[in-house]
Order: structure tokens, then C-alpha cells, then sequence
């Protein structure tokens, strides 16, 4: 039985309205000053919603941290797919085209940089599994995208490879979030680009490996 409309919004209207500004809410206040520092009153109050509606729309601050985080994880991937996608199709212009677009894309806004690589880590072992999601993702990018180069040259597993990429991106990230003054964004594409280029170029441990 739908509910009744009020101004103009149907039950499932004012959920979904009172979700969105709750998430909103939660990306500025789990960004500064925290997760552990924000508490269910203080999102209700910065949403302009009640307690009890916030129980409507989920079950914890655990559970609207996830939609946070996942909501930063959709749309990241979303830029940096189509940048990879339209960049030339060389191997190398590929993954500078991705390492560029990630970095740029998470360093726009400090509240994505903050949530993504450093209060994701601060809520602990509840978010262990959409964080792991988020790197699975991130690294069927990368393999996808490198897949040609490591062809054929085993015994390196371009799954771990991917996995070492992230965590030195990952690194990187939090160094740019916890150190004042922040590295510049060029610096970290740079330093980013030099181990991918290290790791998959003809020089590099793939490479030899075929040797």
C-alpha cells in the first residue's frame, strides 16, 4: 500500500530525500572531524531529520558509512574507466590516463581523499569487506589494462602486481592527506606513473621474468 503524499512526496520520495541528505551529511562529517568523532545526533542534525528517521534509512553509522564509501568507490571507478577508455590505446598511455585520473579525481575533494583512504581504514573490521570489494574492483582495472604486456610471462601473477599498484597509490594518497603541506598532485601522478612504468615496461620485472 503506497503512503500517503505529503507536500507533494510519496513515503518512498521522503525516504529516499532523508537517505541523500544523511549520506550528504555523513561525507562532510566522517571527512572532518571523523567517524569515530561524529555521532548519529550530529548527522540527524546537520540532515535536518530525526533520530528515529535515521533508523528508517539504516541500521547503524557503520551501515552509512559503507553507503558513503561505496558511493565515493562507483564513482571514481566511473571517471577512471572512461578515461582509460579514452585515452590511446597504448599500454602506457592507458595507464597514465587511469593512475592521472584516480589521483586527480580523489585529491579534488580532501572529504573523498579523507574517506576513502584514511576513515575507511579508522572504521574497522565492519568495512574490511567493502573496502576489499573497492581494491578488487580497482585491480580488474589494472589488469585489464596491463593484460597484453604480462602475456605470456610468467611466473609474476599480474593479480598481485595489481595489488602492489594499489597499495603504493594507496600510500601515496594518505601521505597527501595526513602531511601539511600536501604533496603536489603532479608529484604523486609522477611517482605513481614511475612504478607502473617500472613494473610493466619492457625493462621491467615482467620482462625479465620471460627471460
Amino acid at each position: 500500500m503506497a503512503g500517503r503524499d505529503y507536500r507533494g512526496m510519496s513515503a518512498a520520495e521522503r525516504l529516499a530525500d532523508r537517505r541523500e541528505r544523511l549520506i550528504t551529511a555523513a561525507y562532510a562529517l566522517f571527512a572532518q572531524p571523523g567517524f569515530h568523532a561524529t555521532t548519529i545526533e550530529r548527522l540527524c542534525a546537520t540532515a535536518r531529520i530525526s533520530n528515529r528517521a535515521f533508523y528508517e534509512c539504516f541500521s547503524s553509522r557503520e551501515d552509512l558509512m559503507r553507503a558513503v564509501y561505496e558511493r565515493c568507490i562507483e564513482e571514481t571507478l566511473a571517471s577512471v574507466t572512461q578515461a582509460i577508455d579514452t585515452a590511446p590505446p597504448t599500454l602506457d598511455d592507458r595507464i597514465v590516463a587511469g593512475i592521472a585520473e584516480y589521483i586527480r579525481f580523489v585529491t579534488k575533494d580532501v572529504r573523498r581523499a579523507r574517506l576513502m583512504h584514511l576513515e575507511v581504514r579508522r572504521a574497522g573490521n565492519v568495512l574490511s569487506g567493502a573496502r576489499q570489494q573497492a581494491v578488487a574492483s580497482f585491480t580488474k582495472v589494472i589488469e585489464s589494462s596491463a593484460r597484453g604486456a604480462a602475456a605470456g610471462m610468467p611466473p609474476l601473477d599480474l593479480h598481485l602486481l595489481a595489488l602492489c599498484v594499489i597499495g603504493a597509490i594507496t600510500e601515496l594518497l594518505i601521505e597527501w592527506v595526513m602531511t601539511e603541506p600536501s604533496p603536489p598532485t603532479e608529484q604523486l601522478i609522477e611517482t605513481a606513473v614511475y612504478i607502473f612504468r617500472r613494473i610493466f615496461s619492457s625493462g621491467g620485472p615482467l620482462a625479465a621474468s620471460a627471460q
